[in-house]
């Protein structure tokens, strides 16, 4: 595995170009064996959805906990009404009702019905409801043309749910429909993965503050604001350090912010500014710097104390590649949420070839055109907008040299 530790720290790396990259393989085996193991916290149901649930969760309960009218009616004796046809009527006498949470408290004898609500419980001695509609009321009668066969329209104790039955299998997002199921049980609250706690770094002098207009040589910060949002969905509480001039002292306490993860934008490369590299060399562990990829091999990586650091190119489209490929990967692993991709994968046709390098993963946006997918032809790590104009993304394998032009690829959609 290629690593940059504490024998190197006086070299200074800056201007020198990489001295070898690693393969993305190599960077996401060295992300996943750094993972620290996931801590769990307890969480009130009402503040669960959308968390990750740490710990499966068995049922103490049978739900229903008693037999339940499914159907507005009456309760009756299944056997009482065998026979009952249009000519051949049977009279049953009601003796009462049952509403849910008030239970009829006697007990249907032959030939006596309780009229009861959905939900409401199911008398003593009945065994099935005949529904409302198949009756004529008579006073304190009722005529039923037709019979109903035993156990019809009665919810049965733990037919939902039952003793000792596990519920939810963790790792699980929990949903809104999760948490009703959830307080249905009984569960006050839920084991929940912590939440990943991540630090945002921007550095660079050129940088105007996100949402500023762009004037004379500096250029508005577009990176913090698109991480932050990506970190959010995927499930982390996140900082920002604001913009950081490129003063090493600066950088070095920004990255000591006590969180799990560092992600630093811009200053990641080899540059006579780009001192972030050299200050995880020298306080921390360097253990990937460059990556054998298209957009963002300036990307590095390492430890700084308990802390993940993922330095990624100030290049707009580097950074978001940067982030797809190794930091969202750590950010969802350390979350519960596993190592896939949050986006769709789709197959399609290539409408014109897809030219690749064999030696390094290729990160290729492409367009959907009536169907087919087509490359947006521009290389540049810079060209933002092109990441705005795609649907989605191709990723080349080292091995490759691309597709030839009807060739059907994967396609990640950012949708």
């Amino acid at each position: 595995m290629p690593s940059h530790s504490s024998h190197a720290q006086k070299v200074d790396i800056r201007m020198r170009g990489f001295a070898r990259r690693s393969t993305v393989e190599q960077t996401l085996e060295w992300i996943d064996q750094n993972i620290p193991s996931l801590r769990s916290e307890s969480v009130p149901l009402e503040k669960a959805a959308g968390r990750v649930l740490a710990q499966s969760v068995v049922s103490e309960v049978n739900v229903p906990g008693f037999s339940r009218g499914m159907m507005d009616g009456f309760a009756v004796r299944a056997e009482d009404t065998l026979g009952a046809t249009p000519y051949s009527q049977i009279v049953l006498e009601v003796i009462g009702q049952s509403l849910p949470g008030a239970a009829f408290e006697g007990q249907v004898l032959p030939g006596q019905a309780v009229r009861i609500m959905t939900g409401a419980p199911i008398p003593t001695g009945s065994d099935a409801v005949l529904q409302a509609e198949y009756v004529e009321i008579r006073s304190s009668q009722i005529v039923t043309q037709s019979a109903v066969a035993p156990h019809r329209h009665v919810g049965e104790v733990g037919e939902d749910i039952s003793v000792g039955a596990t519920v939810l299998t963790a790792p699980r997002t929990l949903r809104p429909q999760d948490i009703g199921v959830l307080s249905s049980i009984g569960v006050a609250d839920v084991e929940a993965v912590q939440m990943p706690r991540v630090h945002v770094v921007t550095t660079g002098n050129e940088l105007l503050p996100a949402g500023s207009k762009p004037q004379g040589y500096n250029i508005t910060d577009a990176n913090s604001p698109m991480l932050l949002s990506l970190i959010r969905r995927d499930g982390a509480q996140v900082t920002h350090a604001g913009i950081i001039p490129d003063d090493p002292e600066q950088i070095l306490k920004a990255l000591m912010a006590d969180v799990d993860i560092v992600v630093v934008s811009g200053g990641s490369s080899v540059g006579q500014e780009d001192h972030v590299p050299m200050l995880l060399a020298e306080h921390g562990e360097l253990n990937i710097h460059g990556v054998a990829m298209r957009p963002s091999s300036p990307i590095g990586m390492g430890r700084l104390g308990k802390r993940l650091v993922f330095l990624l190119p100030g290049n707009p489209v580097s950074c978001l590649c940067g982030y797809d490929f190794f930091v969202g990967r750590a950010v969802r692993l350390l979350g519960g949420l596993g190592h896939d991709w949050p986006y769709r994968k789709r197959n399609y046709r290539l409408r014109r070839k897809l030219i690749s390098v064999v030696g390094r993963v290729d990160y290729a946006r492409v367009l959907l055109v009536d169907g087919e997918i087509e490359p947006i032809a521009t290389s540049g790590a810079s060209v933002l907008s092109s990441t705005t104009r795609a649907d989605g993304f191709i990723v080349v394998p080292e091995d490759s040299e691309g597709y030839a032009e009807g060739s059907q690829v994967n396609v990640f959609l950012y949708d």
